[in-house]
């Protein structure tokens, strides 16, 4: 028999893994009788964790919420994957968690045996952050937008426009959109009848959220791409179009969320949606994917390709293209 210590450890990692649990099946996982397992979670329960019971025959089991965290039995997985989360959120783009993220991180480091250690240095060695940075949201006012969010509460709250011009805001949030970049919270405004897409670090909630709401299907059914598609609409001064001639799948593994949207045109074609202030630059971006590709819109990012192709031509010593009647080449 399991001494008693090692015994709720390993109690404590099952009732963590599924949510019911019968007396007669902890009994037999751990080797000991209902009677023991019984004890057992009566020791829990003086720990602190909340542990609810039922009788009869669905009665068993199910570890609760209480109202302090107890300590978590993580497996070696679990607990790697942690590591590297609160090692991502110290550097995020969430405001005042850095400090509990790195503290969390260090106590979970100390306490890792040396063969998960090594997995966690080797993964720190191997990486560097290539973010680009962005606006900080404070976490508390994510959390209140996730709440309203959750329980399908409406939301009134300050928000400072692009030009700087604040306005009260009254909408039903349908989903917070992280690009990779900034927060957005997608919503029903009602004071303007439509969905509108609201930068995260530019909200204020005002007290209190209410009355509750019947959440509405947001637009196209993707909440996340109608938000990067508004988005791209307003920041950018050229909108594009562009045709791969490859599957969706392998564009996705070549172009991040925050890229624009991509749409499967058949099955070895999809259509990327995607914006830039530079025609150059989003040369450069859509040639490095080393994916052939047709351009849809703008005419004007022929014209650059076009000009572009002359160029490469003629430094490769090469002829120039025969124009076409009409003047375009060949």
């Amino acid at each position: 028999m399991l001494e008693t210590s090692v015994r709720l450890l390993r109690l404590m990692a099952l009732l963590q893994s599924r949510r019911d649990w019968s007396g007669a099946d902890l009994a037999e996982r751990l080797g000991v009788t209902t009677r023991t397992v019984r004890n057992d979670v009566e020791r829990l329960r003086i720990l602190g964790y909340r542990i609810d019971s039922s009788t009869g025959t669905t009665g068993g089991y199910r570890l609760g919420a209480g109202r302090a965290l107890p300590p978590l039995v993580l497996d070696d997985d679990e607990a790697v994957a942690v590591a590297v989360g609160l090692r991502a959120a110290a550097a995020g783009s969430v405001t005042g968690i850095e400090d509990p993220s790195l503290r969390a991180l260090t106590k979970l480091e100390q306490t890792l045996p040396p063969r998960l250690r090594g997995r966690l240095d080797a993964f720190r060695a191997a990486t560097v952050s290539a973010s680009r940075g962005g606006p900080t949201v404070d976490a508390e006012i994510l959390t209140t937008i996730a709440g309203t969010v959750r329980d399908q509460l409406r939301l009134r709250f300050d928000y400072i426009g692009r030009g700087g011009t604040g306005s009260v805001r009254r909408v039903e949030p349908h989903r917070l959109v992280y690009t990779g970049r900034r927060w957005y919270l997608l919503a029903w405004d009602l004071d303007r009848d439509d969905w509108r897409t609201f930068r995260a670090d530019r909200i204020q909630p005002l007290p209190p959220a209410g009355p509750r709401f019947t959440p509405r299907e947001p637009p196209g059914g993707d909440a996340a791409a109608h938000v990067l598609r508004g988005v791209g609409q307003r920041a950018w001064r050229h909108q594009a179009r562009i045709r791969f001639h490859a599957p969706l799948a392998t564009l996705a593994e070549l172009i991040e969320p925050e890229g624009g949207i991509l749409t499967p045109d058949g099955d070895d074609a999809c259509v990327l949606e995607t914006g830039t202030d530079s025609l150059r630059d989003l040369v450069t971006y859509l040639t490095r994917t080393d994916v052939a590709f047709t351009v849809l819109d703008p005419p004007e990012l022929r014209e650059v390709l076009s000009e572009l192709a002359r160029r490469y031509l003629s430094a490769a010593g090469a002829p120039p293209p025969t124009p076409r009647a009409g003047g375009e080449p060949a």
